[in-house]
């Protein structure tokens, strides 16, 4: 099973290796239809400490590494 790919902005770097990032996606309202936004935020594994609160970022899938952590940063997107 290929691991999951999410792109999101990093809204918060403060925790050492780690960054958080807020991913949102578009979904149809089940009774009305309207397209309406929900967001969810990964804690994600930055090994490098290299990523800032508001970089777009690619993360991944990956096995758990603390209570939080199960993603990590693939790339910095433009």
């Amino acid at each position: 099973m290929p691991k999951r790919v999410l792109q999101g902005t990093c809204v918060s770097d403060k925790g050492d290796k780690t960054v958080v990032v807020l991913v949102e996606r578009k979904v149809a309202h089940p009774v009305y239809g309207k397209i309406i936004r929900r967001s969810k935020k990964y804690h994600a594994h930055d090994e490098g400490n290299v990523i800032k609160a508001g970089d777009t970022v690619r993360i991944e899938e990956c096995a758990p590494m603390s209570k939080l952590k199960t993603w990590k940063v693939l790339e910095k997107v433009g």
